[in-house]
């Protein structure tokens, strides 16, 4: 088992984090040269692991000034590329809704794009338990909860879920979150307080609806949430609403027959955990709070 870090973080996120260490323990790291030979075939032949992400989703994954990938994602794959002597290259695949999608299609090898490990994801079913594909596996690096974004001042005084009754809400389209708020759009018919749900296909699109008066808030990942906050105009548009909610794992998304690439990428991860890259990593993005102790794969199960 990975050594700890010491590391502070929240009692939820603690607590989470507590059951990804007790399925940690035979994950452990590797050097660089063993790593690379446990590669498979085809990737140390071709040199290169391709990944999709959609690049709209700062500070996790991003489109930087001169066009390249930027954020936790590219950072932590760039970190990855030394210690398995391969590269790894971003493929941008427009909105997330197409993340999973053209990863069950071949299209690249992985995906990294802020991909929160779900149950249902890991087993292919829908928000509504219909089985849609033959499910993925995560390699786990990264814990973030439920963000919500507001007009500043908050003038809807939202601050929890069921806040959102009776308000319009944007969500970015094929996250959890859209699941989250669909399951919240019945809820609220219940008690006789109509939610509108408008879904987009970016950050920019969802925080447009919110500065528009479309929306009275945007649900998100926390890291988002909090950096569209800090920065979209200087910070003087939105305010985060509430508390991080709902604490889960992101995670690196493979096809489930990918078992030997998953396994070496688990390895991987937990080699920059302990020689301290991984820490680096997440406070040149100010998003320590999120850190795990080890990668373990599927850790939400």
């Amino acid at each position: 088992m990975a050594r700890s870090t010491g590391r502070v973080r929240t009692a939820v996120t603690a607590a989470v984090t507590g059951t990804l260490l007790l399925s940690a323990c035979s994950a452990v790291g590797g050097s660089k040269e063993k790593l690379h030979d446990q590669l498979p075939d085809a990737i140390r032949k071709a040199g290169v692991i391709k990944v999709g992400g959609s690049f709209t989703a700062a500070p996790v994954i991003f489109r930087n000034p001169d066009g390249k990938a930027d954020g936790l994602d590219p950072d932590l794959a760039a970190a990855l590329e030394k210690v398995l002597g391969v590269r790894l290259d971003f493929q941008d695949v427009g909105p997330f809704a197409n993340v999973l999608p053209g990863l069950m299609d071949k299209k690249y090898d992985i995906a990294m794009s802020g991909i929160t490990d779900t149950r249902e994801r890991e087993q292919g079913v829908d928000k509504d338990g219909k089985q849609v594909n033959d499910g993925v596996d995560f390699v786990d690096y990264f814990m973030a909860g439920i963000g919500t974004v507001v007009r500043k001042g908050n003038p809807a005084k939202v601050s929890q879920i069921d806040d959102l009754c009776g308000h319009g809400v944007a969500v970015k389209k094929g996250t959890t979150h859209d699941d989250l708020a669909t399951r919240q759009v019945k809820a609220c018919e219940h008690v006789g307080k109509t939610m509108k749900l408008i879904e987009a296909d970016t950050d920019n699109a969802a925080l447009d609806a919110v500065r528009a008066g479309q929306a009275d808030a945007y649900i998100t990942d926390y890291p988002k949430a909090l950096y569209n906050a800090q920065t979209v105009d200087g910070g003087r548009t939105f305010d985060i609403a509430g508390q991080q909610l709902q604490p889960r794992p992101f995670g690196i998304a493979l096809r489930k027959s990918d078992r030997q690439l998953r396994d070496v990428l688990t390895r991987a991860v937990n080699t920059l955990v302990t020689d301290g890259t991984y820490d680096q990593i997440l406070s040149k993005r100010q998003l320590t709070v999120g850190a795990i102790q080890n990668s373990v794969v599927n850790g939400s199960s």
